[in-house]
């Protein structure tokens, strides 16, 4: 078992002192926690941000492992506690919280109040629609990054990020959003994924274009 500061000093390796001290500090919340926000929530702990809060309702299903951040032994615990125990494996010194439920327009803003950065990783358009208005509306010092637009086997570079307005970023192909009509692949929603994390980390940076 490896130390703290053994962990912080390789960080710094490879980050560089200034940047590890603006991330050292950072505060994210991702919102949703399959195939999107799985991968988004490791990306952020292996980042070594300060504090992550997790919000999803489901289980872990064997549907899950096609593109989830999950493994077999991991099926029917709550996403919240499994994603607990991958990350306790890889950062077990980041502060972790969880909302293990239903997000709705009622209870968004007191679940996620104190983050300055959101990551949207909803799966339904309605849902997706309803946390951005609401964390636009209701938080107004908060940014909001969401995924629009990761299904199917199209080509890589269809997925962008970009920037709507000054509180709200999209990452996706904008295109092809998950339906009956369209696969779901480990790899697409994992660039997906890369973007939403990336931008999060620009953000803490400090920057602001994308």
């Amino acid at each position: 078992m490896i130390t703290k500061e053994q962990f912080e000093k390789a960080l710094e390796e490879r980050q560089t002192r200034e940047v590890r001290e603006k991330l050292r500090e950072g505060c994210v919340a991702v919102a949703g926690l399959g195939g999107l926000g799985s991968h988004i929530a490791l990306m952020l702990a292996r980042t070594g941000i300060r504090r992550l809060l997790m919000v999803d309702f489901d289980q872990v299903d064997v549907s899950n492992l096609n593109r989830q951040a999950y493994t077999i032994d991991q099926i029917g615990m709550p996403k919240t506690e499994a994603m607990k125990q991958r990350i306790s494996q890889i950062n077990p010194w980041i502060e972790l919280e969880f909302f293990q439920g239903k997000v709705t327009r009622e209870n968004a803003a007191s679940i996620f109040k104190g983050y300055p950065v959101i990551c949207e990783a909803f799966d339904g358009a309605e849902e997706k629609a309803m946390l951005v208005n609401t964390m636009l509306e209701q938080l107004p010092d908060s940014v909001v990054i969401s995924g629009s637009g990761m299904a199917g086997a199209y080509s890589s570079n269809l997925i962008k990020t970009r920037k709507v307005m000054q509180r709200l970023y999209l990452c996706g192909d904008e295109t092809y959003g998950v339906s009956d009509e369209e696969s779901l692949t480990a790899a697409r929603v994992s660039i997906c994924a890369g973007h939403e994390a990336n931008m999060a980390v620009r953000l803490l940076l400090g920057e602001t274009d994308v």
